[in-house]
């Protein structure tokens, strides 16, 4: 493993060992090493470790762990009383891992308010796709009519889910799916969402910023335990007041 300097730390370049520094020591902004490659199984061993890829198509690759980190407990999903109308509306359904590919799809084409272009390149959507053929990766879709309208996808491991995008192409389709995501972790027991970054979206719905360091404790025990491998496509969600 190699470094860089700038003017305020010493950051590490990753070689082909899948050996991470630790998150611990990362600055506050979280960027804890550059470089490497997109293995699925370095990307494995990134979010045992409390650390996940992020860049833009212009810079290396980046590798991150922010202080503080945004959590979602399944049982702090908010539910307002507008938000309880839509999901009555009897139009939508949610599934899981039906059309894994085509919500990592959405996630990287649907436009986001000052965002220029993406950050999930293809070697990045391969990368997932193919943790998801290996039972890691998961995706909640919501639908409406039958169509496709929202969504997100991230990567369960021991009772921690690792929440990685979302996309939205009808109003609350995608707060929809957290909200499915987070009754069904409620019911399995998980211990949280990784929100990774704060946005105001998620705050609304109930995520939390928590220090870094609890995160990373949190992730060491949830990884004592089972994780939910294989196909989710048989778990079924409905909301229930």
């Amino acid at each position: 493993m190699s470094s860089i300097y700038d003017d305020e730390y010493y950051l590490p370049k990753l070689n082909k060992v899948h050996v991470f520094p630790s998150a611990r020591e990362a600055p506050e902004e979280g960027l804890v090493a550059f470089g490497g490659d997109l293995n699925p199984n370095r990307i494995l061993q990134a979010y045992k470790e409390g650390i996940f890829p992020w860049y833009s198509p212009e810079d290396p690759l980046l590798w991150w762990s922010p202080n503080p980190r945004l959590v979602l407990f399944p049982k702090k999903f908010k539910i307002s009383k507008s938000f309880r109308r839509v999901l009555r509306n009897k139009g939508f359904e949610v599934r899981f891992d039906q059309n894994f590919e085509a919500v990592i799809s959405h996630c990287s084409n649907v436009p986001r308010a000052g965002q220029e272009g993406t950050w999930l390149s293809d070697e990045m959507k391969a990368a997932y796709i193919e943790l998801h053929y290996r039972g890691f990766a998961h995706s909640v879709e919501t639908y409406y009519e039958g169509k496709l309208v929202g969504g997100l996808y991230g990567l369960a491991l021991g009772r921690g889910f690792f929440g990685e995008s979302m996309f939205s192409l009808m109003s609350n389709a995608s707060r929809i799916s957290l909200c499915a995501l987070s009754g069904i972790c409620v019911k399995k027991s998980y211990d949280f969402i990784d929100c990774q970054v704060e946005t105001p979206h998620l705050v609304t719905w109930g995520a939390t910023l928590i220090e870094r360091n609890d995160f990373l404790d949190r992730l060491d025990d949830t990884l004592e335990k089972e994780t939910d491998f294989g196909s989710w496509r048989d778990w079924s969600w409905q909301y229930d007041e």
